[in-house]
């Protein structure tokens, strides 16, 4: 029976001869992050701010502006029927554009070899010509054609009508606005059909679903994620490509702020009123293109960014909410 001692408890470590122990560690409560100072941002931020702010002085206190002329002609009844002959033609063009761009769209996908080359060449011809000549086209489709009547091809016509009767100015401009339209709404179209995968078609198919019902309930709906963007950024450029029609003598916002500034001399300031018109249009277009951009992506995308008054209520609840006090650290023993 041999004797046995217990094991001595460990002591501290000793540093080894020559070096010096370790500096004592900081108590974790007194720590401080000290955020990275980005003077290059700043001086940006200011050259940026003083631009502005000179701008801003500019508008104020150069006298040719005039905001006197500007206040009174912004809401005068000749420019609200203006702005009113514009939304008009805006709506009229996309509705009847993306339905005609729609049909060329699935015609240039379609099997067919006679239905895509004529959807590839009336892209191609529409897409070549600039819009205002399109619209002078039309405009003079009289002196082309004095009568357009039904018939049977080379053969006899059975009722006719006069060119210039059927076709009036706003005719004409409905008419090149859509044309043209129907060409860039095509290639919107075929690239959310393309966009959206082809194993959707093949199990509709299965299932039996006709070709017409996968189209309009499978296909098109998941489509319009990829269309919308592009088709809210062409409806805006035609509602501002509408003042193109002024050539045609229509009484819509730019041709109106032309007469007016041709009678009065007053060209600054009734610039300024066909702008802040054309601004405040755009917005509500783009405001709309963001509420239903965000409806279809409800099926992609379970949690959609917030909305501009969602963000402002969480900003204002955040404001309001007194920040968290920290809690002190408990002493180890």
């Amino acid at each position: 029976m041999g004797l046995t001692t217990d094991p001595a408890p460990p002591g501290p470590l000793l540093a080894p001869p020559g070096t010096q122990p370790p500096p004592p560690t900081e108590d974790p409560a007194e720590l401080r992050v000290v955020p990275v100072r980005h003077y290059g941002r700043w001086a940006a931020a200011a050259a940026v701010a003083v631009l502005v702010a000179q701008f801003a002085h500019g508008l104020v206190t150069n006298p040719v502006w005039e905001w006197h002329v500007f206040a009174d002609y912004v809401l005068s009844e000749t420019i609200v029927q203006a702005v009113l002959v514009t939304l008009q033609l805006t709506a009229y063009a996309t509705v009847l554009g993306f339905l005609l761009g729609t049909v060329l769209a699935f015609m240039r996908l379609s099997r067919n070899p006679v239905l895509q080359t004529v959807a590839w060449s009336y892209v191609w011809v529409f897409r070549s010509i600039p819009m205002i000549v399109q619209l002078v086209f039309w405009f003079n489709l009289g002196a082309l054609y004095r009568e357009l009547g039904v018939g049977i091809p080379f053969g006899p016509v059975f009722w006719s009508v006069d060119s210039n009767s059927l076709i009036g100015t706003i005719g004409a401009a409905l008419i090149g606005l859509s044309l043209h339209q129907a060409a860039y709404a095509a290639e919107i179209v075929r690239g959310g059909v393309l966009s959206v995968d082809h194993g959707q078609l093949e199990a509709a198919a299965a299932l039996g679903i006709p070709r017409l019902r996968q189209i309009r309930r499978i296909v098109l709906p998941q489509a319009m994620r990829a269309i919308l963007p592009t088709a809210g950024n062409e409806i805006i450029g035609l509602l501002k490509g509408t003042s193109v029609v002024y050539v045609m003598a229509i009484g819509e916002l730019f041709y109106q702020v032309q007469v007016v500034y041709g009678r009065t001399g007053r060209v600054i300031p009734m610039l300024m009123v066909a702008t802040a018109w054309y601004v405040l249009l755009t917005t509500v277009l783009s405001v709309a293109q963001f509420y239903v951009e965000r409806r279809y992506a409800r099926g992609a995308d379970r949690t959609p960014p917030p909305t501009p008054l969602q963000r402002l209520r969480r900003l204002a609840a955040a404001r309001t909410v007194p920040p968290p006090v920290p809690r002190p650290l408990k002493e180890q023993p």
